[in-house]
């Protein structure tokens, strides 16, 4: 017989952070500790959303930048891993780099931004779903009139990427993000939602001179099945953490393989139980 899940609510990223390594998951989101450095691609990714969310809030575009540089700016060196950079010099260029790259992805965003009606802006929700044992939270970029259909609603997401994503919008990560999406969203606005679309937005200028701006659009109601597998998947991880078990390690995760090894090496966990 299962015990009372140790989390309150599942989000799209603490669900993959399970999958991927659950005693780094259980670190973060039971334990909520939040000492593990994180990757300049991803403060870099987290100051593109800032200024694109300030820029749609009603700022100017210049004002909106420098909000996300200022956020940038601001991570201490301690919050970032650098990797093998070890001496000053080296992580001061590594800090130089990541603006750059910061005010080019913003810059190739803005110059022809997607247009829509805005409703909302950075919408978060936390909402009971009928049939899971936990809710749902999840946090949309932008919640916006669907051109697909009069009275409904489209959820937008942007991501800052290296590289255009080769699964399309059947991408995997794509579609759990937008079933997240779905449901809070849903039960915030209370219109039909039709429509994810995520617009990833190339950090690196192209040589060939093509769009530095991808568009992938998932219609709901074409994921019928997705989101069958979907409340499975949320019911048998429900069930995974509430039962007796001894968090192991994932080494081969490329982003806390170490870190998580490091953990269980030194019996931390069994400290935080106690």
């Amino acid at each position: 017989m299962g015990r009372k899940p140790p989390i309150k609510h599942w989000s799209h990223s603490s669900l993959v952070a399970f999958l991927r390594n659950p005693l780094a998951w259980y670190k973060r989101y039971v334990e909520e500790v939040y000492d593990t450095p994180t990757s300049p691609a991803s403060v870099v990714g987290r100051a593109g959303h800032l200024a694109l969310e300030n820029f749609y809030r009603g700022d100017s575009k210049e004002a909106a930048t420098a909000k996300g540089l200022a956020y940038l700016r601001n991570i201490a060196d301690f919050e970032l891993d650098f990797g093998k950079l070890k001496s000053r010099k080296a992580k001061k260029e590594k800090r130089a780099a990541m603006e750059r790259e910061y005010a080019q992805a913003v810059s190739f965003y803005l110059a022809r931004p997607p247009r829509h009606k805005i409703l909302g802006v950075e919408v978060k929700g936390v909402v009971e779903v009928e049939g899971l044992a936990l809710p749902l939270k999840a946090v949309s970029d932008l919640v916006v009139a669907s051109r697909a259909e009069s009275g409904a609603v489209d959820i937008v997401d942007h991501k800052f990427v290296t590289a255009f994503s080769k699964g399309g919008s059947a991408k995997t990560l794509f579609v759990l993000q937008a079933l997240f999406n779905y449901y809070t969203v849903g039960k915030l606005f209370e219109k039909p939602v039709r429509r994810f679309i995520v617009y990833e937005c190339k950090k690196t200028r192209n040589a060939d001179g093509s769009a530095q701006l991808k568009r992938y659009v998932l219609d709901y109601q074409t994921l019928e099945r997705d989101f069958v597998v979907f409340r499975r998947l949320i019911e048998d991880a429900t069930a995974e953490i509430s039962r007796r078990r001894i968090w192991l390690p994932n080494p081969s995760d490329m982003f806390e393989g170490d870190h998580s090894f490091d953990i269980y090496r030194l019996g931390l966990i069994e400290e935080m139980k106690e």
